[in-house]
């Protein structure tokens, strides 16, 4: 027996009427400046759900170029700190006010469950707002104490026109873990949201602007990475980039930002993330931790506990556990409440994960359950558990961004730590034991951004967040994230005649 697969659509759930499919670009829906438009699929389904507004060079060029008006000569970076504070946290009640509407969107969009995006996820988007918002009359430089006669201080100020390109798996959550530190730096924003997502962030412009923003403050450019992404990561007129996704994709942001003006660029890419559980951990935990940790938003997660070492005295009964407790997990679709695991994304991706299977059950590891598509329609997959799995095998090394898992036996402590390292990505690691002096060498040894000691997926909104490594640099959540959107001025004057310096 596998997972239980339910691929019935939820007809008692009336999805919205998508009423947003063009450009935001100064404050209006516009068509791209080719005319051309792209298909959103259901991934519920495979059929199509909306056509939508392709965005190319020529429209990111209108796009930064009214955000580049907005900064240079409106009144958004000039608005003292509480004039942001007040419309950024008008538009964080707006998205409460329409959280259903948004989360069915979502769902729609990426596959993801409609309960929990309703009571979870987009109620966390409105509290980040919030949070950088309080931030916007905080923003302070120093008074500096000069060596000789004169006078000195700092100013932090807003970095410019920022470009946010965000990936499909949490295409709200993200975007404002990006725009929310912005926007209360004083900065102007162009959104590339992935082609595959693109309805929540073209819904959040329309807030955006009933919250009074002002024009050309919030852009928003639905299109292809090659295209649309390629010309905001390369344009001269973008002072930063900040991008979230693959580390393929983050190289080649990194490259267009060097060959053009040398803008700043940070970047939250990939993980292949370390769970370690001790033998003193208690079994039914530990299961329930790491399928959590593995499974939720059906491993389209950067930091999915993808790699599970398992010391040996409780490797058969963990393994046996975990087993069990997959086999409850229930597939199905996203809007029905008693879900665990909507469908992959889109088709691609559907296909990556169940090639990445074969994969696995050739390099001999051992499938323990799940492996195979999950009904006869959409892009669902089982659960699945493979035992037996050598460091040097792809499904070990390489960044699969669905439900599979990988249990792997250790023995000492040194052997955990050195074989979690033994990874090119350093974004996330999670510890599971009873023995602080364990969990603190553990926690100090690893190099990943953020550590979990018997917990996963702890995120809060005032702990950063961010990689070591092949997982990216700087941080998103709290208040580090703001640095990443303001530059640091020095003004210095002479002294005469002071009493002191």
């Amino acid at each position: 027996m596998a997972a239980v697969c339910n691929g019935k659509l939820e007809d008692s759930f009336m999805v919205p009427e998508i009423k947003f499919t063009k450009l935001f670009i100064n404050g209006d829906f516009v068509d791209s400046v080719s005319g051309e438009t792209y298909e959103t699929i259901d991934p519920r389904s495979g059929e199509p759900t909306a056509r939508i507004a392709e965005g190319d060079k020529e429209d990111v060029d209108l796009a930064v170029k009214a955000a580049r008006e907005a900064f240079d000569n409106g009144p958004w970076p000039r608005f003292p700190g509480p004039g942001r504070r007040r419309l950024m946290m008008k538009f964080a009640d707006l998205i409460d006010e329409n959280v259903e509407e948004i989360a069915a969107l979502e769902a729609l969009d990426a596959g993801k469950l409609f309960h929990w995006l309703k009571a979870v996820d987009i109620p966390v988007v409105a509290e980040t707002l919030r949070y950088y918002a309080g931030a916007a009359d905080k923003i302070h430089g120093e008074t500096l104490k000069m060596t000789r006669e004169l006078q000195g201080y700092t100013l932090r100020e807003p970095i410019g026109v920022v470009g946010i390109i965000i990936p499909w798996n949490y295409p709200s959550n993200l975007l404002f873990l990006k725009v929310g530190p912005a926007l209360a730096a004083g900065c102007t924003v162009v959104i590339k949201p992935a082609e595959q997502t693109p309805l929540t962030a073209l819904y959040f412009a329309h807030l955006a602007k009933k919250a009074g923003i002002p024009d050309g403050v919030f852009n928003v450019v639905p299109g292809y990475g090659h295209t649309a992404g390629a010309a905001i990561s390369s344009h001269m007129e973008i002072d930063k980039v900040t991008f979230t996704g693959s580390t393929e994709v983050g190289r080649l942001v990194m490259e267009a930002a060097a060959r053009s003006n040398l803008k700043p660029v940070s970047l939250e890419l990939g993980g292949k993330n370390p769970f370690i559980v001790f033998d003193d951990a208690d079994v039914g935990t530990a299961a329930n931790l790491v399928l959590q940790g593995s499974l939720f938003n059906k491993g389209e997660v950067c930091v999915a506990s993808s790699r599970i070492f398992v010391q040996e005295g409780i490797y058969e009964e963990f393994s046996n556990k975990l087993v069990e407790t997959a086999k409850t997990w229930i597939v199905g679709d996203p809007f029905d409440p008693r879900s665990n695991q909507g469908p992959q994304v889109d088709k691609k991706q559907y296909d990556k994960i169940l090639s990445y299977i074969e994969i696995g059950k050739a390099e001999g590891a051992t499938l323990l359950t799940g492996g195979k598509p999950c009904g006869v329609r959409g892009y669902y997959i089982e659960p699945t558990v493979f035992s037996n799995v050598k460091d040097d095998m792809r499904i070990a090394k390489e960044e699969i961004f669905g439900p599979v898992i990988s249990l792997m036996k250790f023995k000492t402590v040194e052997e955990a730590i050195r074989r979690a390292n033994a990874t090119e990505y350093g974004l996330a690691a999670g510890i599971l034991t009873n023995d602080l002096n364990i969990a603190n060498t553990v926690s100090r040894s690893i190099r990943a951004g953020i550590i979990w000691i018997n917990c996963y997926r702890a995120f809060d909104i005032d702990c950063p967040y961010g990689g070591y490594k092949m997982s990216g640099f700087g941080r998103d959540f709290g208040m580090q994230a703001l640095d990443q959107y303001l530059q640091v001025k020095s003004v210095v004057t002479p002294l005469y005649s002071s009493p002191w310096l």
